[in-house]
């Protein structure tokens, strides 16, 4: 068993009301495919469509956006017995979470792509299946595309993260440092990490996200 696994074992050992992870990280919210490039988990349409994971944690929802090649609708969210995308019908796909292991299955669409198999990984050599490890809060492992090839949720750097992340200016510290670039960026100031001024994501990036940054410094929870 790899350290990987194991962590992801160990993160799932709790109740299922914290498999619901809050949102696709401001910072961390890129996957890469080799035939059609950057694949935004955050941004699609404007942040209102995005990736998300649905209560209890059993599936995704939304979509991703990819430059090249447009949409891929991650499952409506709508599961038709509720709890599972059963993927053998048009109108019931997705990509589902089994809860036990943090693997992901079944299937994307992307109008320009057709299906993506997030499942596929297993079929890589060695085998390195798409997962969610609520340990890292992130994706790791790869997903296929007949159309397009590989996609890698596996790499150090650039991966699709959940929840909050007070580190804002990325020094590795989540301190004072970070309070005062918010309140710079908010000011109308550079921000060369990319972060999102909205950090309680209320859809206002305001005196709020100050304090809710104070309080996640502080060891409060996330918003």
């Amino acid at each position: 068993m790899t350290l990987r696994t194991t962590a992801i074992l160990t993160s799932l050992a709790l109740p299922s009301t914290a498999l619901a992870q809050p949102d696709v990280s401001a910072m961390h919210k890129f996957s890469w495919s080799e035939n059609c490039g950057w694949m935004n988990w955050r941004d699609a349409g404007d942040g209102t469509q995005r990736a998300t994971i649905e209560p209890g944690g059993r599936f995704l929802s939304g979509f991703v956006w990819m430059e090249n090649v447009g949409w891929l609708n991650l499952g409506d969210g709508s599961p038709a017995n509720g709890a599972t995308y059963a993927n053998t019908t048009g109108s019931d796909f997705g990509v589902n979470i089994d809860t036990a292991t943090g693997q992901l299955s079944g299937l994307a669409w992307g109008e320009n792509v057709g299906w993506v198999n997030f499942g596929g990984g297993t079929l890589a050599t060695p085998p390195d299946p798409a997962m969610l490890d609520l340990g890292a809060s992130r994706l790791f492992g790869y997903a296929w595309g007949e159309n397009i090839g590989w996609i890698n949720l596996d790499h150090a750097v650039h991966y699709v993260g959940f929840g909050c992340e007070p580190d804002l200016n990325q020094d590795g510290n989540a301190d004072q440092d970070d309070l005062a670039y918010l309140v710079n960026v908010l000011g109308g100031g550079d921000n060369p990490t990319r972060i999102d001024p909205d950090f309680n994501l209320d859809g206002n990036a305001d005196q709020d996200d100050i304090a809710a940054l104070i309080n996640v410094i502080a060891g409060g929870p996330c918003p």
